[in-house]
């Protein structure tokens, strides 16, 4: 028994939560890679997992086990990149995750590009706006937009998310048309509530800040049913630029407040601490941070 591959098999069924997601990763069958843990269990005389119908979960001799092999394999990879820097192929299966808007609006339209010039990485994309847990769910970069929270994830900043105070015609025509972040406490704003303080718009003209709280009959965690809303005319929005750009061609929606600038959100993209860089994660993070650019 090769007992390092063994481990890195048992570390994936453990963050995968799945035999058969595992042995989809790796081209193989799933009695193929229970057999693999298994032997793994008899060589140290003791169960890992405790497997049964549902779910799999760890004995408390696993829970530890587990640690103490991502902290090794975590070192193995490190010194095998520090031996190989610039000769890693980029290649292999890369599992990324980003809201459903952003990702469908953003990512989704480059990937063609990215994966004609590396034909060898094999792409996942999952697209959800809550905030995946990156090693249970095997994520390997995960793009994120807003404050991230304190974390022992590897993140780096790709660029800020200009956003725009926007309201159909129709509304403006009922209700009329604010000239002032405070003129908007009295109108029907639509808020979307995934973010920290989301019912709090800023705003900055001539270097000083101006918060306004603002409220509204309806709400959402997806941003494309605030899209929708809004093209109804049901309120205003504050919402990234990028997801009404054809809307504010047609003449769908119109651009409010153009003398305040609403604050922006940053973009990262978050990576597990426990699981190297590969040179497919750098390639993709690069390259996603020049289109974003």
């Amino acid at each position: 028994m090769d007992k390092l591959n063994a481990m890195a098999v048992f570390v994936r069924v453990v963050e995968s939560g799945s035999f058969s997601a595992v042995a989809r990763e790796l081209g193989t069958s799933q009695p193929t890679i229970s057999k693999q843990v298994q032997a793994l269990e008899t060589s140290l005389g003791g169960r890992l997992i405790a497997r049964s119908t549902r779910q799999l979960s760890l004995t408390d001799e696993g829970q530890r086990y587990f640690e103490q092999c991502r902290q090794i394999l975590s070192a193995v990879d490190n010194a095998e990149l520090s031996f190989q820097t610039g000769r890693e192929q980029v290649a292999g299966p890369l599992r990324v995750a980003s809201s459903v808007s952003f990702g469908r609006t953003c990512i989704a339209p480059v990937l063609g590009e990215f994966l004609a010039c590396y034909p060898q990485v094999s792409l996942d994309l999952q697209l959800s706006d809550r905030n995946e847990d990156l090693v249970s769910e095997g994520i390997d970069v995960s793009l994120r937009i807003g404050e991230l929270p304190a974390s022992g994830m590897i993140a780096r900043r790709l660029g800020h998310m200009r956003r725009l105070v926007l309201a159909a015609p129709a509304y403006l025509a009922g209700r009329g048309t604010p000239q002032s972040p405070e003129a908007l406490r009295e109108h029907n704003c639509l808020v979307f509530n995934l973010l920290p303080d989301a019912g709090i718009w800023t705003f900055i003209r001539d270097g000083h800040t101006q918060s306004v709280r603002v409220s509204g009959n309806a709400r959402s965690n997806s941003s494309e049913a605030i899209r929708e809303m809004v093209l109804s005319g049901l309120g205003i929005s504050l919402s990234p630029d990028w997801l009404f750009m054809a809307d504010l061609a047609a003449g769908r929606v119109v651009a409010l407040l153009q003398d305040f600038t609403p604050s922006t959100l940053p973009i990262h993209a978050l990576s597990p601490a426990n699981r190297r860089q590969s040179a497919r994660v750098r390639t993709f993070v690069d390259f996603i941070a020049q289109k974003l650019a």
